[in-house]
């Protein structure tokens, strides 16, 4: 009995999937959120589908990593403070250091 009310409130905040333009028009921010939720709403013109109203992949965001390098694995190199060798110099302004 409660899983019925609850569709039935969830049915009730439902927008339908098909809609007209003037209707979409008006009713752009309440589209807008429904389709945040994961709703996909048509706009039709004329009773032709139109366009599509679905989520996009390119807003949402990567995860914030914490904890600055931590994630990287760091070579310590115990001679870094030692001077480069006429070789390495080379190698480096050649690109291959």
């Amino acid at each position: 009995m409660i899983a019925m009310s609850v569709s039935a409130a969830e049915a009730k905040n439902k927008l339908p999937e098909l809609i007209s333009v003037a209707e979409a028009k008006n009713r752009l921010p309440e589209l807008i959120k429904a389709v945040e939720k994961g709703q996909r709403i048509t706009i039709c013109r004329y009773g032709k589908p139109v366009v599509d109203l679905v989520p996009t992949a390119i807003g949402k965001k990567k995860k914030l990593h914490l904890g600055g390098l931590s994630h990287l694995d760091i070579v310590k190199d115990p001679n870094w403070w030692k001077p480069m060798t006429e070789e390495e110099v080379e190698a480096f302004l050649q690109g291959r250091y």
